[in-house]
């Protein structure tokens, strides 16, 4: 109950600020797309403009919060709903028509936020879940359900939240922040190095970037902060959504309007120097309220969803 109640405080909170960057948006200064004279300026020249190639038309998804591009089926994006839904995740096609549904053995859904996808250097593909959202702070610690990413064939777009298919077990990855409890609707798998990357979502100031490596993982992990960062947007940290390029050399970043991208200079070789960089802002048109973005698999585009039924799927293609 107490967390219900929060949970609702949270939405009259993001409500109010919803209404408040909408006026700011109709103020002098603010073109008709919402952008000011000064983001006009960092809006990235490497894209096209957004384009809606299809709609995700499951009546299953009502919250598409988590997205990304398959490693190991062609062609497949995966999507996942948001908190207090059964453990399940979505094959989607490349215009969101649905090709499955499974049920994610082993793990629950507390608050499922953002979601990656991984291949290890034998082939096999995995998917992370980040079970990461913490609107009422009450969590002590947050889960990364780590998941065989399942093979998808044209069969399995028979199965339904009422009958799913299963996946594999996952493997529960327990993490804390070493300093607050914060809410957190972003995760990053560096596909090199299968580091975790949390990044909060701040309704004032910059966000936090954490870090997690792959090779300290054990029972019990504690994040490390590894930066600070915000985006030329107001909130500047109010990040929902976010994923590395499959080069590791880009990071995607999403708050409920725009898309924000960063890139590692040559020749850093440190991919952590990359929160140093200064971010371009990216056109992902009209969400209703946008939570999810991924890259395509040969990053040629970036692929984007947004809550609610019937989210459009929007491409926008890199130049």
């Amino acid at each position: 109950m107490f967390y219900k109640t929060i949970s609702k405080n949270s939405i009259f909170v993001i409500s109010l600020l919803f209404l408040s960057v909408n006026v700011l948006n109709c103020t002098p200064g603010f073109s008709e797309n919402g952008f000011n004279a000064t983001q006009k300026e960092k809006i990235s020249d490497r894209f096209k403009a957004p384009e809606v190639v299809g709609k995700i038309g499951s009546s299953e998804i009502t919250e598409s919060s988590g997205l990304a591009a398959s490693r190991c089926n062609e062609d497949v994006f995966w999507t996942h709903n948001d908190s207090k839904n059964d453990p399940l995740i979505f094959a989607l096609d490349k215009e969101g028509g649905r090709l499955g549904t499974w049920k994610v053995e082993g793990a629950e859904n507390i608050d499922w936020e953002d979601m990656a996808a991984f291949k290890d250097k034998s082939g096999e593909c995995y998917l992370f879940i980040g079970d990461i959202g913490n609107n009422a702070r009450f969590r002590s610690s947050l889960t990364v359900y780590r998941v065989k990413e399942p093979r998808v064939s044209k069969k399995d777009s028979s199965s339904s939240e009422k009958d799913p298919l299963k996946s594999d077990r996952a493997v529960p990855i327990t993490l804390s922040f070493p300093d607050f409890p914060f809410n957190s609707e972003t995760l990053l798998v560096h596909p090199k190095t299968e580091d975790i990357y949390i990044v909060s979502k701040m309704f004032s100031g910059s966000a936090a970037v954490y870090k997690l490596p792959a090779a300290s993982r054990n029972g019990k992990n504690v994040l490390v902060k590894v930066a600070d960062f915000s985006v030329p947007a107001i909130p500047g940290g109010l990040f929902t959504g976010g994923e590395i390029s499959s080069d590791g050399r880009r990071v995607i970043l999403c708050d409920y309007y725009n898309g924000y991208e960063i890139s590692l200079p040559d020749p850093a070789l440190d991919f952590d120097e990359i929160w140093k960089e200064e971010p371009t802002i990216i056109d992902l048109g009209k969400r209703e309220q946008g939570e999810a973005i991924c890259y395509s698999v040969d990053m040629s585009a970036v692929f984007a969803t947004s809550e609610k039924k019937n989210s459009p799927f929007i491409k926008v293609e890199r130049k």
